[in-house]
């Protein structure tokens, strides 16, 4: 990931991301829907946790009795991680690791039951996103699932103004200049495109929320995937 000072910056002087331990709610509907609709018990799992900043989810997934790996560009995030896995008495069921969710995965193929990309991949440019779909794909088993939280551009005038104003270098991205970083929002129409391609998207559901930015609240539209591999 070619923005690592600027996540190193963030997590030390957080402006968008929050420093909260407690799992966030998107996640737990999701994990909602694994034990409802698709009959998976959250308990006994190999989980990797892609971005996962302080291990908000990571670590409430190996309290239910998982093994979670997270990755996270930052050192201060994967530091905060750590230190509240051992104070919660379940850093034998966690390894973070610091490194680059857009480049090779060091596992082997068909590893984890169930992966999360929360509002993580959005920040990788076109070959890193190729990279991190294919080493998804790669490193899940057969018939388990995906979760996806992306960046929404269908109705989200916030980032229609942020794509016309601060241009990225790549197809609907914009660059908050404050922070040093590129974003990537997605039309519903790109956003399937790119997924459909390795996975079978049995939910997408959007979901709009705010984020808190020099004192003033903005609107932040998702799209929240759930995609199972297939074959």
């Amino acid at each position: 990931m070619a923005q690592t000072q600027a996540w190193e910056n963030e997590y030390n002087s957080p402006q968008l991301v929050t420093k909260k331990a407690e799992p966030q709610s998107d996640a737990l509907r999701f994990f909602k829907y694994l034990k409802k609709e698709a009959k998976i018990d959250l308990a006994g799992l190999h989980i990797l946790d892609l971005g996962c900043g302080t291990g908000r989810n990571a670590n409430y997934l190996a309290q239910l009795g998982n093994i979670v790996v997270g990755i996270d560009i930052s050192k201060t995030a994967i530091a905060l991680a750590e230190s509240r896995a051992l104070e919660m008495k379940i850093d034998s069921q966690t390894n973070y690791i610091v490194g680059d969710i857009g480049a090779g995965y060091p596992f082997p193929d068909e590893h984890f039951d169930l992966i999360l990309d929360i509002t993580s991949s959005n920040s990788l440019n076109d070959q890193e996103r190729n990279n991190y779909i294919k080493e998804v794909y790669r490193v899940l088993k057969k018939d388990s699932y995906l979760f996806v939280r992306g960046l929404r551009k269908d109705g989200d005038k916030n980032a229609k103004n942020l794509l016309k104003l601060y241009p990225g270098p790549e197809h609907d991205t914009y660059t908050i200049k404050e922070l040093g970083l590129v974003e990537r929002v997605f039309s519903e129409k790109d956003f399937r495109q790119f997924y459909s391609h390795h996975f079978k998207i049995k939910k997408l559901l959007k979901k709009s929320g705010y984020a808190k930015f020099k004192n003033q609240n903005y609107k932040r539209n998702y799209w929240l995937a759930y995609l199972q591999k297939t074959d």
